[in-house]
């Protein structure tokens, strides 16, 4: 196997294009664009329960649209591809910037998702899933830390310039940035291969030594076991993130405390991410999907009882591990088990699945707060949910992993 200098080397190029397309991915996800929460609903005069909603619609209707969008990585080049979208998370970025009403709210919060969140994440993956093979895992990994640097250094230093810059400049240097992304990626990837190439020459078989095309897939009993846990850590990851200010205050902390443990959460889960990368090269994911959410049990019931900085700080790690982890496996999963030719299309399922998860999330805490519900009380039942989950893919896992080849 080569070493990982050698891999590094060999394709840098390759993983710096999936690499910035996760960081610039971060102008459209839940993090960044809930550290401006506070001042939207002060702005537009809104509740928990009517951002959230709100949220909620935008972000249905780009997983809809994402199940038909996804598909256009089996047909372009990443490059091409890439640098519409860039270019288009650009333009939503100067919506939210520009925008004065409060009924074009969900129509900025769907164009920040669909592109941000949606489509260069599902970019990412996709190509990493398919260019690397016996890599695949390692490839991941390292496309990854583009999320986690934007984790770990957006937060902090966006909250700190709201404190001496209006709300609506940041996001104007947040479209700058995305457009600026646009000629590095067409240098980095000036030689790269076209997918359909790619699907033709090498093809990784799924399950029964075939490559599952959508509809298999979707009819398939193990998409539907592990539809739970695709739509968890999206909802639920995305709820403590979306209200990240008001869990600072009933925990008795500014909103900057909070942040500086984001770090933490960073650093944390770029080692799960590592770990996980390697580990599914090493003996693939079926050994290891049936565990990697149950971090999430005890990270929200860390939340849900913490008292002081050290738990929540647990919670933190705990919470990382499955991030790190969720950053690689479920990529992976899909090729595995289904095989690459079709893998756009397939995982543009999964990928509208997790984005009506981060839909989902944001709504309903928001809803029942307004109800009364406090988000303690519903940190217990979501570590519920996610020992429900992992049951859920141990049985398919179990069920179905002696069928692949």
């Amino acid at each position: 196997m080569t070493t990982t200098s050698g891999f590094l080397k060999l394709n840098a190029p390759w993983l710096s294009a999936g690499a910035l397309l996760t960081l610039l991915s971060s102008f459209g996800q839940t993090f960044f664009i809930s550290l401006f929460a506070a001042d939207i609903r002060l702005s537009f005069d809104l509740s928990h329960g009517e951002w959230g909603g709100l949220y909620s619609l935008g972000t249905t209707a780009s997983a809809i649209i994402m199940i038909w969008a996804g598909g256009l990585v089996d047909h372009f080049r990443v490059r091409s591809l890439g640098a519409c979208v860039l270019a288009a998370l650009s333009l939503a970025c100067v919506m939210m910037a520009l925008n004065p009403y409060v009924w074009a709210l969900p129509i900025v919060i769907f164009a920040l998702r669909f592109t941000g969140q949606g489509m260069l994440s599902h970019i990412a993956v996709v190509a990493m899933a398919r260019w690397f093979v016996a890599t695949r895992g390692r490839a991941l990994s390292i496309a990854g830390l583009g999320f986690k640097f934007g984790e770990a250094v957006l937060p902090i230093a966006f909250v700190a310039l709201l404190a001496i810059v209006d709300w609506r400049v940041l996001w104007g240097v947040a479209a700058a940035i995305s457009l600026a992304g646009i000629p590095v990626l067409l240098m980095l990837l000036t030689k790269e291969r076209t997918p359909q190439s790619m699907a033709q020459e090498s093809p990784k078989l799924g399950m029964g030594g075939l490559n599952w095309t959508r509809k298999d897939t979707l009819v398939h009993p193990l998409f539907w076991l592990m539809i739970p846990a695709l739509l968890g850590p999206s909802a639920f990851n995305t709820a403590f993130f979306f209200l990240q200010v008001h869990f600072a205050e009933i925990k008795g902390l500014s909103h900057l405390s909070l942040v500086k443990l984001f770090p933490i959460y960073t650093i944390v889960s770029i080692i799960a991410m590592g770990a996980s990368g390697w580990g599914l090269d090493k003996w693939g994911t079926a050994r290891l999907m049936p565990f990697f959410q149950i971090p999430m049990v005890a990270a929200f019931l860390c939340f849900a009882f913490s008292q002081n900085l050290m738990l929540l700080m647990l919670g933190f790690v705990f919470l990382a591990l499955t991030a790190g982890a969720g950053a690689t496996l479920p990529a992976a999963f899909w090729a595995e088990f289904y095989g690459t030719r079709h893998i756009g299309s397939i995982k543009a399922l999964a990928a509208a699945v997790m984005v009506l998860g981060s839909a989902i999330g944001p709504g309903i805490t928001g809803i029942l707060i307004d109800l009364g519900i406090g988000l303690e009380t519903q940190f217990v039942a979501i570590a519920l949910y996610f020992v429900a989950a992992s049951i859920l893919i141990w049985i398919g896992i179990k069920r179905y992993s002696p069928a692949l080849t």
